[in-house]
C-alpha cells in the first residue's frame, strides 16, 4: 500500500489531537478564557481565604497577650515584668493592622463577588 492511499481526510481523522488542530477561532477563543478566567478566580479565592486566615491569627494573638500567667493557670506575671508601654502599643498596632486587613478583606470579597459570581 503506497503512503497515498493510506491518507485519510481530515476530517474522518479521529482523536483529541486532530480535534485540538482543527478547532475554530471561537473554540479557542473560549478556551483560553475559560483557562484565564480559572486561574484569576483560584488565585482570587485563595488571596481572600488567606486574609481570612491572617484576620484569625492576629485576633487570637490579640487575645493571647491577656493571658498573663506564664506557667499555669494560678500563676501571675509580675508587676515588675510587665511591659505596659510595649503592650499597649502591639496591642493598638494589632488592632490598626486587623482593621486593615478587614478594608482589604471586604474589598477584596465585594470584587471577587463583581468578577466570578
Amino acid at each position: 500500500m503506497s503512503v497515498e492511499e493510506q491518507e485519510m481526510p481530515l476530517s474522518e481523522i479521529k482523536g483529541a489531537f486532530a480535534a485540538s488542530l482543527t478547532r475554530n477561532n471561537r473554540q479557542i477563543k473560549k478556551d483560553r478564557a475559560l483557562a484565564i478566567v480559572e486561574d484569576a478566580q483560584m488565585i482570587f479565592k485563595r488571596e481572600v481565604e488567606d486574609m481570612e486566615t491572617r484576620i484569625k491569627r492576629m485576633k487570637r494573638e490579640r487575645d493571647n497577650m491577656l493571658d498573663l500567667s506564664p506557667e499555669s493557670a494560678t500563676s501571675l506575671k509580675l508587676a515588675s515584668e510587665f511591659d505596659a508601654k510595649a503592650f499597649v502599643s502591639k496591642d493598638i498596632d494589632l488592632g490598626i493592622q486587623i482593621r486593615n486587613l478587614e478594608i482589604a478583606l471586604d474589598i477584596a470579597r465585594t470584587r471577587y463577588a463583581e468578577l466570578f459570581t
